[in-house]
């Protein structure tokens, strides 16, 4: 049996000499897999995972200004920034999981370990609900504000190291999940790229799953039974994601951490920049590496056997593929010679940047859909029977609803039909699907500045209560914008990533929701302090929306985004392929 192993081994290094095979995937026992392993029967325990933990943490992060608002008395201005800043925070740990899954970990225990880090956060946030010591005496806000405690001390300390675990654990899951899953399929294959296309798409549908799940059931019950119940219902979801995640151990394909995915990055830098004087030859068959030769001395980069192409862009970094006339081969270190191969994995990650920058606005506005617009369902009349009220928080729940409708008709009818058109597996190019959820997305602020507006015209100016509906139509709209905008992004970014690279490029898309959520609380602070006067504290300072101006911040929003739409298509026709990734990917 060891003998047999061993061969296998050694061919697939042979085949990976010769190009043969792109990645090499284990099992469990770091064994070279074979056709019993991964595909869809695999993914779907990956997919439990991310329907639960998405069920736990959404329940958490969409009501979570009520809990900070309500009972340890933050400022709604405040509240709204804890909110943004934890959210942010959530995002922009997914690079720490990408890091460590790409070079050291592995993606199902970097899942393992940070998924039992977020339970942790989970149980201890539940537990300072549940016990009135641990948090600042009761009081009603709207009412006694200025008379309310705010949590400080040892309080507010168990609040954010409960809060910060979770951002931790659930950080640092997020990108794994997806990565992971999609590491079922063999992308390199062009029989499993539908697969793949279809892969993400039912992950998307797995958490609308768990978000509806969230903001109807488990809101319900924060509301009803009480935060500490509430947590401890996100808790138990937890453990049933993780539990999801363990049963599925003996059928993944796993792929093996390449060790820090940084450094070959480091090494293209340095090598340019030391050559910088350098003349990039015409010819780019004369730059080092540009086909691969299994005599050389200098090694292609570990983190990639795919012999990516050489492409025109960004030519100052081809200097680092230059050998100096005088000095010999073996003389030439890692960090004064690179392969042409290289050199391009630095160029596809400099070339994503901007699509990724231009995501940042788009994930703004979600984050007023988690904060102010919760408070403004908080203003509205929200009765549906005698013995009924919706939480304001359940609102979110409303695009959820339409998209475990939508998704599968998208995947099984549009997707089909656009195939036919444009000969793409995944119907339309995923910086197409990006492109139309960026335009969809500035009509829901719209939407929404337009509903506040008459909002509060009703209260100040008839005292009637608007019902909690009118503000559905600014959740349907992003709903929809971000089933093409959030899945087009995920899927870019994975199909754009090498052998190594998975789990870090799919963090930046959940980067982009930390740059905006963090965006929004700057804008928040900047809009407060530039319309702010000596009469009144600015257009967000008050606790009371009906004294705020939050219509006029969100056609500010509106304004934002369909600039940011109009810099993004700049940016998505300069991008360009490399050409030696599968067609099936091209746009």
């Amino acid at each position: 049996m060891d003998n047999s192993v061993e061969k296998k081994r050694m061919k697939f290094k042979q085949d990976s000499l010769s190009g043969a095979v792109e990645e090499m995937s284990v099992d469990w026992r770091g064994r070279i897999c074979n056709s019993k392993h991964g595909g869809m029967a695999a993914a779907v325990f990956v997919l439990g995972l991310q329907a639960f933990e998405m069920m736990g943490i959404a329940a958490v992060g969409n009501n979570l200004i009520t809990y900070v608002f309500n009972d340890m008395h933050f400022p709604l201005s405040k509240s709204a920034n804890i909110v943004t800043n934890f959210v942010g925070t959530v995002f922009l740990l997914s690079l720490l999981g990408g890091f460590l899954s790409d070079s050291y970990l592995g993606s199902f225990w970097t899942m393992l370990i940070f998924g039992f880090v977020e339970l942790s956060g989970f149980i201890l946030l539940s537990i300072q609900a549940h016990l009135p010591q641990l948090r600042p005496p009761s009081c009603d806000m709207v009412t006694d504000g200025a008379d309310c405690m705010e949590a400080k001390g040892y309080k507010a300390m168990i609040f954010f190291l409960a809060l910060y675990l979770l951002a931790l654990g659930s950080g640092c899951l997020k990108p794994n999940i997806i990565s992971h899953g999609a590491d079922q399929f063999k992308k390199e294959d062009p029989k499993q790229s539908k697969k793949l296309s279809t892969y993400f798409n039912v992950a998307y549908f797995a958490f609308c799953m768990g978000e509806l799940i969230a903001l109807t059931v488990l809101v319900w019950v924060q509301t009803h039974s009480g935060m500490d119940v509430g947590f401890g219902v996100s808790a138990a979801a937890m453990a049933v994601g993780l539990i999801c995640l363990i049963s599925g151990s003996f059928s993944y394909r796993n792929k093996p951490p390449k060790g820090s995915i940084f450094t070959p990055f480091a090494q293209v830098f340095v090598a340019a920049i030391t050559k910088r004087k350098q003349i990039c030859p015409s010819n780019a068959q004369m730059l080092h590496g540009c086909h691969y030769d299994v005599s050389s001395h200098v090694p292609a980069t570990s983190t990639d056997v795919s012999n990516l192409l050489h492409t025109e862009k960004f030519r100052f970094l081809d200097k680092a593929c230059i050998r100096v006339q005088d000095e010999s081969e073996a003389s030439e270190s890692t960090w004064r010679l690179c392969t042409v191969a290289q050199v391009e994995q630095v160029k596809i990650l400099i070339s994503v940047i901007p699509i990724f920058s231009c995501t940042i606005i788009f994930n703004t506005i979600l984050a007023q859909l988690q904060t102010f617009s919760v408070q403004q369902g908080s203003a509205m009349n929200s009765q549906i029977t005698k013995s009924f009220k919706i939480p304001p928080a359940s609102l979110q729940s409303i695009p959820y609803i339409m998209l475990i409708f939508v998704v599968p008709l998208y995947e099984t009818v549009f997707v089909p039909f656009a195939r036919r058109i444009t000969g793409k597996d995944s119907g339309i190019s995923p910086l197409q699907r990006v492109g139309v959820g960026l335009f969809i997305a500035t009509f829901s602020m719209v939407s929404a500045a337009v509903i506040e507006r008459k909002r509060r015209n009703s209260a100040l100016d008839h005292q009637e209560t608007l019902s909690i509906f009118w503000i559905a139509p600014q959740f349907l709209i992003f709903g929809l914008s971000e089933m093409f905008t959030a899945v087009g992004l995920i899927e870019f970014f994975y199909k754009q990533s090498l052998e190594g690279m998975q789990s870090l490029l799919t963090a930046m898309t959940y980067c982009s929701y930390s740059f905006g959520f963090y965006l929004s609380s700057l804008l928040v602070s900047l809009v407060n302090k530039i319309t702010s006067s000596s009469s009144n504290g600015g257009w967000l300072s008050d606790n009371d929306l009906n004294k705020d101006k939050l219509d006029l911040f969100y056609w500010l929003l509106a304004v934002l985004s369909l600039v940011n739409f109009f810099n993004y298509l700049f940016w998505s026709k300069w991008y360009s392929y490399n050409p030696s990734l599968s067609p099936s990917f091209l746009p």
